[in-house]
């Protein structure tokens, strides 16, 4: 039993209760009795709500389910155009009868005051990190700034062939790739007037302006000499030179006593790159937080970071140090007068979980009488929020704040449509007032990775224009999402086919033009979704430059390597220039036409004719053996470990790294199959046993690891697993979070 103690409608765990009274108040001033007593109250005020926004996706959810039943099949199917577009038509009518579509806002333009540069007025990578794991977040806090020379030399982004392999010591003939590399990415971002600063011999600081002895022995200027703003060191021998290009900077180390410097000709010793803009500290998809003792400890480590307090214990090459969050970077001008000070640190989100899941943290009365758990996205925009002051009563001088704005910066995930947006900003609206800040200090990021919100994603960004710091485009929630709404629609396609279909490409697009068209440049991020492969970041080179070239101002990457890497994209696109020529484009079209094409194109779900799911039995298995290895190699290690995210070898040996979200498409897919009899009971059954023997065997060096073959009646994770597809049908909107968390909670139990 969790021991609880009592606060006006409140039941509170007790350690949470502690940790709140004990830390969160005094760290912020909050008189105990005005937070107890406006946390009951919004609970009291808002928790009915949030049930009956819930009660609405249910409403919803059967009304398209009876649409899909009796109009099966794709809207397109074997129908000529007259036809087709008539039954779009019919099919957005019905949209609209049923309160799924609503009419779009004359005034969706957004008012956000007070966002910070890393999300108004820059563009690069952001990364997201489960905040259970306090070395994750101090390492992503501290991504802001990365080595280009170690993101190179230790990834297959500079090939392993003719010699180049990274092998356990250093490889002279590897690193002069890097090297080479690096100067090319310079004579792209900061070009000489004359030659190439391939081969260079010197960098000094003379009269203001940076000078450049070529490989020939000729010295030179940069061509923009703006684009030097700053040098650590003596002007006669700098130790490190700062450029900045498209608003991010470079940082070329010179110490020639290293092992690297001393084999340049200039002494360079690195590269280091602006990175990480910005940071998602996650309380959602890649955490498995299932009660009080597992939010305290996110709760802990995001006052941590906050605070500048966080450190973390870690071994390394075989010495143990203390890692903590870095401070600012200071340089001196180029003229030598004054100082240049950059953020030292990722800018700060905090990810709330969605409006669905209920905690036993905290349990209250309802007006009927019953005890029931706290929604937790209450819980937990209550005790962010609340957190958020210690950064907001930082002076200006000290050295580890994370907003310069006086801004609270919160993710919001799986809202349905604008009136769970708007609900969102009454929550934050109430918290704000319990605790003292001012209206709209709290920011939002709306994920747009729900079939509803992008089908109405201009009204929803109207229902909180005054927060909303951030839009996302999330392809696996949304896939999830689209499959659970039209799931007896017919057969989904293939995982592999969907990537090509034509909602994605209308959603992917229209995420960005949506958010120009309402104002969001110079305001707010518009982003996109992870690269989930972190080994594979040759490819994601080549991949992930999509992103910026679709007017995207930051993309999620899996690792501080990769956003390392994946900021040399930002440096060959200047996203604030081509968003403002996106939204002089889109401002010519007739807005309309365009709501009518993009609608045309969102709505057109997934699905074959039963007469076309004719794929081979080889290609049911193959797809059948991915999803089950999948679901597998992820649920293990979230119910029987209590890990949320992690890098999980797919099927083929491939690490990806895996949350919720995969988890949630790939349970659909084969809830979807099994419903339409594209695959039988009996099959997944025997699918899921010999797959639950490869992750075991992909798991056979883990001594902690609790094997699933030969063990499926008492294997938690197995049974979870097995639930997520036999009851998948019946899931809220296809989540997995409410399997995940009861057989969580039971193993915790029994151990």
């Amino acid at each position: 039993m969790t021991a609880r103690t009592p606060i006006h409608q409140l039941q509170v765990a007790t350690s949470l209760y502690d940790f709140i009274e004990q830390q969160v108040l005094p760290a912020t001033g909050v008189p105990s009795a005005k937070f107890w007593k406006g946390f009951s109250d919004i609970v009291t005020d808002l928790a009915p709500k949030n049930i009956a926004l819930l009660a609405e996706r249910d409403r919803i959810q059967t009304a398209m389910d009876e649409w899909h039943s009796a109009n099966p099949g794709p809207i397109t199917a074997g129908e000529s155009k007259a036809a087709a577009g008539k039954a779009m038509k019919a099919y957005r009518k019905y949209l609209s009868q049923i309160g799924y579509l609503v009419p779009e806002p004359k005034n969706a333009q957004a008012t956000t005051a007070n966002v910070d540069a890393e999300l108004a007025k820059l563009a690069g990578p952001q990364l997201v990190v489960p905040i259970l794991n306090a070395r994750y977040a101090l390492n992503a806090a501290n991504a802001r700034w990365g080595s280009l020379y170690d993101a190179l030399y230790g990834t297959d982004a500079i090939s392993e062939a003719d010699g180049c392999e990274k092998g356990t010591g250093y490889n002279p003939k590897r690193g002069a790739k890097v090297i080479d590399y690096c100067r090319n990415v310079l004579d792209r971002t900061a070009p000489l007037k004359t030659g190439s600063h391939v081969g260079s011999k010197a960098y000094v600081v003379k009269a203001g302006k940076l000078v450049v002895t070529l490989a020939n022995g000729k010295t030179t200027t940069l061509a923009d000499a703006k684009q030097f703003v700053g040098y650590t060191g003596a002007a006669a021998a700098p130790a490190s030179v700062l450029f900045v290009h498209n608003g991010l900077h470079l940082d070329l180390q010179i110490n020639p006593a290293t092992a690297i410097g001393k084999t340049d000709a200039a002494g360079v010793s690195d590269l280091i790159a602006e990175s990480a803009l910005s940071t998602i500290l996650d309380l959602e998809d890649s955490v498995a937080a299932v009660d009080a003792d597992d939010k305290v400890l996110a709760y802990a480590n995001w006052l941590g970071i906050l605070q500048g307090s966080l450190s973390e214990e870690v071994q390394k090459g075989g010495k143990s140090f203390t890692r903590t969050m870095n401070g600012d970077r200071h340089y001196t001008q180029p003229a030598g007068k004054g100082e240049v000070v950059l953020h030292g640190r990722s800018l700060m989100f905090v990810r709330n979980v969605g409006h669905l899941m209920t905690n036993p943290a905290i349990t209250w009365t309802a007006a009927d009488g019953s005890t029931r758990e706290i929604p937790e996205g209450i819980m937990d925009a209550m005790v962010t929020v609340t957190c958020a002051l210690v950064d907001l009563q930082k002076k200006k001088s000290h050295p580890l704040r994370n907003s310069r704005t006086g801004s609270v910066y919160i993710v919001k995930p799986k809202m349905h449509g604008p009136k769970e947006v708007a609900f969102a900003d009454e929550l934050f609206g109430r918290v704000e007032k319990v605790i003292g800040m001012k209206p709209s200090t709290v920011k939002l990021g709306i994920m747009d990775e729900e079939r509803r919100t992008s089908a109405n994603l201009k009204a929803c960004i109207a229902a909180a224009k005054s927060r909303v710091a951030f839009i996302n485009t999330g392809f696996l929630d949304r896939t999830g999402d689209e499959m659970h709404t039209c799931m007896m629609a017919g057969p989904v396609m293939r995982k592999g086919d969907i990537k090509n279909s034509v909602w994605l490409a209308a959603y992917e697009k229209a995420n960005v033009v949506t958010g120009l068209q309402c104002g969001l440049r110079g305001r707010a991020q518009i982003g996109k979704g992870m690269w989930a492969m972190p080994d594979l970041m040759a490819d994601m080179l080549k991949a992930k430059i999509g992103h910026p070239l679709a007017g995207a101002n930051t993309a999620w990457v899996p690792s501080p390597t990769a956003a390392t890497l994946h900021a040399m994209h930002y440096h060959q696109v200047d996203v604030p220039a081509l968003q403002k020529q996106m939204e002089k484009a889109v401002a010519k079209q007739d807005p309309k036409q365009l709501r009518e094409d993009t609608l045309n194109a969102l709505l057109q779900f997934p699905v074959v004719a039963k007469d076309a799911a004719n794929w081979s039995a080889e290609d049911k298995q193959s797809e059948l053996d991915n999803n089950a290895q999948g679901i597998l190699g992820y649920v293990v290690r979230w119910v029987d470990a209590g890990v949320g995210c992690s890098k999980v070898p797919d099927i083929h040996g491939v690490g990806l790294m895996e949350d919720r979200a995969t988890l949630r498409i790939s349970s659909q897919h084969m809830a979807n199959w099994l419903h339409h009899g594209i695959v039988t009971e009996k099959q997944v059954k025997q699918t899921m046993e010999r797959m639950a023997a490869v992750v075991d065997g992909q798991n056979a060096g883990d001594p902690t690891y609790t094997k699933m073959a030969g063990n499926f009646a008492k294997s938690a994770a197995y049974q979870a697993a097995c639930d997520l597809v036999f009851k998948g049908k019946a899931q809220p909107s296809g989540y997995t979070e409410p399997l995940l968390h009861a057989w969580r909670l039971k193993v915790k139990a029994a151990a």
